[in-house]
C-alpha cells in the first residue's frame, strides 16, 4: 500500500496530479468529497464558501482531524490511494498514523495560479488579482486552529513539487517521486493468512451463541472448511433449531442437549464426505478445540492445531493433543 496526500494552494495543480495518479490505478479520496456528502445531507449547496464554512465548523465541533478520520476509515491495505484537499495540520497528522502515508505539496507561483483560475472560468472564482489574493489569505493561515492552514501544511510535506511548466514536466516529476516512495510489502505469515480466512468462514455460522470456524490445510492449500451450526437438513440454530443455544444456556452446561456441530467436527466430516485426505494436515480454528473435537483431530491424523482464542473448556483437550503428538500453537490476529 502507498497513500499519497496532497496539499497546495488554489490552482497549484493538485487536480492534475490526482488525475494522473488515478490513471496509474491509485484510488481517489478527498476530504472535500466528505464535506460535499455532509452538505448534501443538510440540503446546502456545495459552494466553495459553504464548504470552507462547514469544514471549519466541523473541525471546531468534532476535532481538526474529523474529515481525515472519515477518509482513513475507508482505506484498505490492498490498494494505493491519492488523498486530496488536506488543509489543516491535524488532518495530516491523522493520516500520518499510517507509515505508508506520504505528503506532497504542489506549488506554483501566484502568477501561474491566477492565470489558471482565469482560464478555467469557473463560477464563483475570483476575477481580479486583488480578490484572488484576499481569497488565498483566508486559506493560507488563520488565527483559528480549526481553520484552513495551507502554509503550515506545506511545511509538513516530504516533497515540494514545483508546477510552473507543462503537464509533461509535472508528470515526469511525479514518476520520479513514485520510484522513490517505499511500498508496503508486508505479507501475513501462513498462520496469519489461514487464520484470517478462518475468521471470515466463521461469519457463515448460524449459531446464536458463538461463531466458530475451522480451516484444514495441506501443503499450504485449503482442503476443507467448517463452521459451527446445526447439521445438514436440520433447522438453523438462528431460526430456533437448537433449543440449548436459543435459551442462551450458561456456558459449559447442557452440552448434551446442544444440536450444533462444532467447526472442527464439520471441517473433518466435510473432508470425509467429499473423499478428501486430511492426514498430516494442519487445522486452523478460531477457538481451541473441545475434548470431542480433539479426539477427532487425533484420529483423523491431523498433525498440527493452530487456534486464535482459548475455548473455555479446552485445557484438558490441549493436553491430550500434545500427549498424542499433535503440535499446538496460538496466534492472535
Amino acid at each position: 500500500m502507498i497513500a499519497i496526500g496532497l496539499t497546495g494552494k488554489y490552482c497549484a495543480g493538485k487536480t492534475a496530479v490526482c488525475d494522473y495518479l488515478r490513471s496509474k490505478s491509485f484510488e481517489y479520496r478527498s476530504l472535500s468529497d466528505e464535506l460535499r456528502k455532509i452538505l448534501e445531507k443538510d440540503g446546502v449547496p456545495p459552494t466553495r464558501e459553504n464548504m470552507i464554512r462547514k469544514g471549519n465548523e466541523l473541525r471546531e465541533k468534532s476535532g481538526n482531524s474529523f474529515l481525515a478520520k472519515l477518509v482513513a476509515e475507508g482505506m484498505q491495505r490492498d490498494r494505493n490511494y491519492i488523498v486530496d484537499s488536506l488543509r489543516n495540520p491535524e488532518e495530516i497528522r491523522e493520516l500520518q498514523r499510517d507509515q505508508n502515508f506520504h505528503l506532497w505539496s504542489i506549488e506554483a507561483t501566484e502568477k501561474s495560479r491566477f492565470e489558471r483560475i482565469l482560464r478555467r472560468k469557473r463560477e464563483g472564482d475570483p476575477k481580479t488579482l486583488e480578490d484572488f489574493r484576499a481569497f488565498e489569505a483566508r486559506e493560507s493561515a488563520s488565527s483559528n486552529a480549526s481553520g484552513q492552514q495551507l502554509d503550515a501544511c506545506a511545511k509538513m510535506a516530504e516533497h515540494a513539487i514545483e508546477n510552473n511548466g507543462t503537464l509533461a514536466e509535472l508528470f515526469e516529476k511525479i514518476d520520479s517521486l513514485l520510484l522513490q516512495t517505499p511500498v508496503d510489502l508486508r505479507r501475513p505469515s501462513w498462520d496469519e493468512y489461514f487464520m484470517n480466512i478462518a475468521k471470515e468462514v466463521a461469519m457463515r455460522s448460524n449459531c446464536v451463541k458463538r461463531k466458530v470456524a475451522a480451516v484444514i490445510v495441506r501443503d499450504k492449500r485449503i482442503v476443507s472448511t467448517g463452521y459451527n451450526g446445526t447439521p445438514r437438513g436440520v433447522k438453523n440454530c438462528n431460526e430456533g433449531g437448537c433449543p440449548r443455544c436459543n435459551s442462551f444456556a450458561k456456558g459449559g452446561t447442557q452440552l448434551d442437549e446442544c444440536l450444533c456441530s462444532h467447526a472442527e467436527e464439520n471441517a473433518i466430516v466435510q473432508a470425509a464426505y467429499h473423499g478428501i485426505a486430511i492426514n498430516g494436515g494442519t487445522i486452523y480454528t478460531t477457538y481451541s478445540p473441545c475434548l470431542t473435537c480433539s479426539k477427532m483431530i487425533i484420529n483423523a491424523g491431523l498433525k498440527k492445531v493452530v487456534f486464535n482464542l482459548d475455548y473455555p473448556l479446552g485445557e484438558k483437550a490441549l493436553k491430550m493433543l500434545q500427549e498424542a503428538g499433535v503440535e499446538t500453537g496460538k496466534i492472535i490476529v
